[in-house]
């Protein structure tokens, strides 16, 4: 197949930790041609439907130059084998435009992951509430009122933003923080924006783990991301410490009830974020952490992934 990516600018991209690019070689390994779009490149013509710029790549092993560029020309969607949406948030309104675009590709023929309507309708953050069996009590709100009394009553909480990635924004806030209205008048820019709040789960310390879900199927080793000291984000954008680790129990059960589910409405690729048993996202958008598991234990889940794709395409065929 060609096979193409909607990523971030590719100078921007580390491949010695990029999911996207694991992906983009595993993909050239099993036989396809590697392609890559911009966001700002997808545009709809009413006479040749949805088209980008794209790309024409041959990646290559060295982590510093790590592709060359074979081809580059505008080329309708549809006439990719699939197509990848791999853009990282945030989940603004251009985002949100994207997916519009892509939707109408896939009614032009193009095969889309993750498919546009289900990254439109799974918030990373708010998609928790469906499977509340595996969440610790969170409110969304933008009302301070609710905010503050969820936070005396919790007593110890994490508020954050619901279009945000990498840690970015995100406060553990006790009840006796001197600093807790100025907070949420930031967090909610003085009513205006809804935010989500948690309770504070005390096992952030062993990690705060990566699930990766591939298709109908999970990935057996999670990728702890553990705060480096001082921290309570485990991030590895904020400084956090990966460590993979086969899943437990708690992990297994909560990753084989949500990949049905998940899968059944086009989500081809999910990362799924636990702490202690407690399951506090669910990434949709450019989940990561593949590289890191496939150095400290050799399961390669780009090439996962990829097989899964085939399958994928050759169903929808």
């Amino acid at each position: 197949m060609r096979i193409a990516f909607v990523i971030d600018p590719l100078p921007s991209l580390k491949a010695y930790k990029d999911s996207s690019i694991a992906m983009m070689r595993a993909a050239q390994a099993r036989g396809h041609a590697v392609w890559t779009i911009q966001q700002g490149a997808l545009h709809l013509s009413v006479l040749h439907g949805v088209c980008a710029e794209a790309v024409h790549l041959e990646m290559l092993a060295d982590d510093h130059d790590w592709f060359v560029e074979i081809d580059r020309h505008i080329v309708a969607l549809r006439d990719f084998g699939a197509v990848l949406m791999r853009k990282d948030p945030p989940f603004d309104f251009e985002y949100v435009t994207s997916t519009w675009l892509l939707e109408r590709a896939e009614a032009e023929g193009a095969r889309v992951f993750n498919r546009p309507q289900a990254l439109r309708d799974h918030s990373e953050k708010l998609s928790v509430a469906e499977f509340a069996q595996f969440s610790v009590p969170t409110l969304v709100a933008r009302d301070a009122g609710l905010i503050q009394a969820f936070i005396d009553l919790e007593r110890d909480t994490i508020l954050k933003p619901l279009e945000g990635m990498g840690g970015s924004e995100v406060f553990r806030v006790r009840h006796d923080d001197p600093n807790r209205n100025v907070i949420i008048e930031m967090l909610t820019h003085h009513g205006a924006r809804t935010i989500m709040a948690q309770r504070h789960i005390a096992e952030i310390v062993d990690g705060d783990k990566r699930i990766l879900l591939v298709g109908d199927k999970f990935v057996p080793y999670c990728l702890a991301r553990i705060p480096k000291a001082g921290e309570t984000r485990g991030n590895l954008a904020a400084g956090g410490r990966g460590v993979a680790r086969e899943l437990t129990a708690r992990d297994r059960e909560i990753a084989s009830t949500l990949a049905p589910v998940l899968a059944a409405r086009g989500l081809l690729l999910v990362g799924l974020d636990v702490i202690g048993d407690w399951l506090t996202e669910i990434n949709v958008t450019s989940p990561t952490c593949m590289v890191e598991i496939a150095e400290q234990t050799g399961f390669d889940a780009a090439e996962m992934l990829i097989a899964a794709l085939e399958r994928a395409c050759a169903v929808a065929v």
